[in-house]
């Protein structure tokens, strides 16, 4: 039974003129007003086209990198699976993978940073060799996916060298700080640590970017000295800074330039130096290191130690790579497992060298050297399989001066894991297709559409709430579907002939093929279904949970990552079925599934923020947890005023990361993928 308000909403249907013989689109006739406002709104919807969102997230999984014969295409993944009463389509034709020219790399023959502190001379490394990945041109007659180039992760590393002494007892406590510009306004994006008293600092912090060929991305570095603990930088002294574009430190992959004030004069001999690495390698390696018996250094007390890990670059100088966290007043320090990049580490080799020093920390910033050594990461993979593998920390001047000296301690290497760190990226590009559906509430509470006042009312520009949110989602996620046909669903209508209420049914009025061409094709579906139907209700969200799961289950079966299913429900107002609703969302969250969740209007969506479990685990009724968060709900109202990028951004933010987590619980890695 329907609560009190529920009935109230319910028991006088919106009719909206539908033809005398209750027919579906194009039986009948209708009453010449209703038909002529919605053939005026669908001609002007054709007319205008969608107001499209930017494809923000293509930017993270088209490639982008020349192919040979052509544009890169996305591997096709496997046919859609058919459902009871679907119709089933034809197979999709494989394309093999691309093969990318090796002219794609900003980093070929350019030389690593290194700092200024790390003299010692090494052997000259290996030339590294370019490698290209097996595969050929696309398929003849199949149609390039994206752009024609690939997203690169590049890793930026910043030095600085003579900077300004701003303190008066000590030197400068530096640190930088990132800026991008974005609409001709500097952003912040990412801070390094505070390198205490020095002014010759090697940052441990990297700054991660993506690297678009086609793009000019500018960036700015500024250096401060660290004064307060607060966040607020007009807190602290500007020590310089310098600007440039992405693309100007790959090219030469490593640059030193003079830093300046704000007003362009230089900051006395202050330079800064930026060295930029391809992370092209999604290999991470995991290290779980201890101490024993190392060196007292502290007059009352003990030792404060951590790590330090350093590579030898090009130029034949020591790369800062890692630092630990300190571990307080102890000799035998367990420091926590920390992870990685592979090619951050050793850059991809596994038989070059690595060096670790230990140091005791001080708050002046002058650590004491307790000890080294070396070692390479083929070396500390023998540390598997839960043998540790020990190294002796040696002081060399204490070695020199004294006979009996054997060793300042021991560090204790207790694990060492290779692993892949499949991204959004990889699993996209590796041919998983993302099966978009959109479920639509056509319930009472929306209004007559033919009223301005209707949420459902289609203004003269060709849209309203609905279709914004459709063309937001949609015209991002359609890019990742080969065949860009999307099952578009509504709810809590009636329906001709016989006006039963249904909360599954195709809008286009054809139950065994309810798939609508692109996104363009969802939009006018949606318009030309709105005069054949009774809005009613109530908002039962289950029925279409439930149907899109059925067909992210049978997925499962292949077990393989190539296919991830997208629910997008726009809706009005209230659940009325929230613990069935729940509970088909617990179910879902063990399946490649997730859903979206846009409120229109300006109900109370308290009940949908429940349902998106970023606060709280989700539970169902019979108290079973979900086994991850796969819903994002946000409200249209806070983004009316808002470029339309803004809200495909936000409806759009945690998808990539339930795509990677659904795949690595399962370990399933991307399709075209090389073992780890």
């Amino acid at each position: 039974m329907l609560s009190a308000l529920h009935r109230t909403r319910h028991t006088e249907p919106v009719l909206l003129s539908p033809s005398p013989q209750g027919g579906l689109p194009g039986a009948g006739t209708q009453s010449p007003r209703a038909e002529g406002d919605v053939l005026d709104q669908r001609d002007s919807l054709r007319r205008r086209g969608p107001e499209r969102a930017p494809a923000l997230w293509l930017r993270e999984t088209r490639p982008r990198c020349r192919a040979e014969g052509g544009p890169a295409a996305r591997p096709q993944g496997p046919a859609r699976l058919p459902a009871a009463g679907l119709a089933q389509r034809g197979p999709l034709s494989p394309s093999p993978a691309p093969t990318l020219d090796i002219m794609c790399s900003p980093f070929r023959g350019s030389r690593s940073f290194l700092p200024e502190d790390r003299q010692e001379l090494l052997p000259p490394p290996p030339t590294p060799m370019a490698y290209i990945p097996s595969g050929g041109a696309p398929a003849a007659g199949v149609a390039p996916v994206g752009s024609q180039y690939c997203v690169c992760k590049v890793e930026l590393s910043v030095s600085g060298q003579n900077l300004l002494d701003r303190d008066v007892t000590s030197k400068s406590d530096p640190f930088c700080v990132l800026f991008t510009e974005s609409d001709g306004r500097w952003i912040e994006y990412d801070r390094t640590e505070t390198a205490v008293n020095n002014l010759n600092p090697a940052f441990s912090k990297k700054f991660v970017l993506d690297y678009h060929f086609e793009e000019v991305q500018k960036l700015k570095f500024a250096l401060f000295d660290q004064d307060k603990s607060s966040t607020q930088l007009e807190e602290h002294d500007f020590l310089g800074q310098f600007s440039c574009s992405l693309g100007t430190i790959v090219s030469s992959k490593k640059i030193t330039r003079p830093l300046l004030l704000m007003n362009d004069k230089p900051a006395g001999k202050g330079l800064i130096t930026v060295a930029a690495q391809e992370l092209s390698d999604n290999q991470v390696i995991t290290l779980s290191l201890a101490g024993r018996k190392l060196d007292k250094k502290d007059l009352f007390g003990k030792s404060d130690p951590f790590l330090e890990f350093y590579k030898p670059g090009d130029d034949g100088k020591w790369m800062l790579v890692h630092r630990t966290e300190v571990i307080k007043y102890t000799l035998d320090p367990v420091w926590k497992p920390f992870t990685v990049p592979l090619v951050s580490l050793c850059d991809g080799d596994v038989e070059k060298p690595i060096q670790v020093m230990c140091y005791d920390y001080d708050n002046d910033g002058g650590h004491d050297f307790i000890g080294e050594f070396q070692t390479s990461v083929s070396q500390m993979c023998e540390a598997r399989d839960g043998v540790p593998l020990e190294f002796e920390c040696i002081n060399p001047k204490k070695q020199r001066k004294k006979k009996n000296y054997k060793n300042s301690g021991i560090i204790i290497l207790r694990s060492c894991e290779i692993n892949r760190d499949y991204s959004f990226l990889d699993y996209i590009l590796g041919g998983c297709q993302l099966m978009f559906t959109v479920g639509i509430d056509f319930t009472a509470s929306n209004g007559n559409p033919l009223d301005p006042s209707s949420l459902h009312y289609i203004n003269p520009m060709g849209t309203n709430e609905y279709l914004s949110a459709i063309w937001a989602v949609g015209q991002i996620i359609q890019d990742y579907d080969s065949d860009k046909m999307f099952p578009a669903l509504g709810f809590g209508a009636q329906l001709p002939p016989d006006w039963k209420v249904s909360h599954e049914f195709a809008i286009n009025f054809n139950p065994t093929n309810p798939f609508c061409s692109g996104v363009d094709g969802i939009a006018q579906a949606y318009s030309a279904c709105l005069p054949h139907i009774r809005f009613y209700g109530p908002t039962n969200f289950s029925p279409i949970v439930n149907h899109v799961a059925r067909f992210a289950a049978q997925a499962t079966q292949q077990q393989t990552a190539t296919q991830y299913f997208i629910l997008l429900i726009i809706t009005d107002g209230v659940i009325s079925d929230m613990e069935e609703t729940r509970h088909a969302v617990v179910q879902a969250s063990k399946l490649p599934m997730s859903i979206i969740i846009v409120g229109v209007g300006n109900a109370d969506f308290a009940a949908m923020e429940f349902l998106d479990g970023d606060s709280r685990t989700l539970r169902s009724h019979t108290g079973e947890e979900a086994a991850r968060d796969i819903v994002q709900f946000v409200p249209f109202r806070e983004f009316r005023n808002a470029a339309k990028e803004t809200l495909a951004k936000a409806v759009l933010a945690e998808l990539p990361q339930q795509v990677v987590q659904y795949f690595k619980h399962k370990n399933l890695p991307p399709t075209h993928s090389e073992p780890a």
